[in-house]
């Protein structure tokens, strides 16, 4: 905690300038301004300041938090999920967020970390081959039922 108190009015522009910055969720807010020791009454006055002045908004943070994992990261819906429930976001927004995903480049972003992985992967028998991959895209989040998909797609093109 800091010795020095903010005042609201600073701490406003302190959190706008964190929130212009890029999209932040309600809990990473809360977490700055606790750490920047603004408390109780004051902390809930810039929240819904930052909310009503649109520097803060859940569904927006839900739907670029989503784009950015599943395009740049690669991730899958299973663990897009539980990062965005560890944020306390709520069920509507996290619903948003997930329509972002374009089922096609989801699958193909899929089909594409599959192919690279199989290149490294060393297996004996075609089924720990498979066993491998699964495991590998289930720890990015991918469902059963689209790995599976995928990895036969890849064994029929080979």
């Amino acid at each position: 905690m800091k010795d020095k108190y903010l005042n609201k009015e600073d701490a406003l522009v302190k959190l706008q300038k964190y929130c212009a910055y890029q999209d932040r969720c309600h809990q990473e807010v809360r977490t700055k301004l606790l750490d920047l020791g603004v408390r109780g009454y004051d902390l809930e006055w810039v929240i819904a300041e930052l909310i009503q002045e649109k520097f803060l908004d859940e569904t927006r943070f839900a739907a670029s938090y989503v784009r950015g994992k599943y395009r740049i990261k690669k991730w899958g819906r299973i663990k897009i999920t539980i990062e965005l429930k560890k944020r306390k976001i709520s069920p509507y927004c996290l619903k948003k967020g997930l329509e972002e995903i374009d089922e096609e480049e989801y699958l193909d972003n899929l089909k594409t970390l599959l192919e690279k992985k199989k290149r490294t992967i060393k297996a004996k028998t075609e089924w720990e081959m498979r066993r491998k991959l699964t495991r590998f895209a289930q720890t990015k989040g991918y469902e059963y039922e689209n790995i599976s998909q995928c990895i036969k797609l890849i064994e029929s093109e080979e």
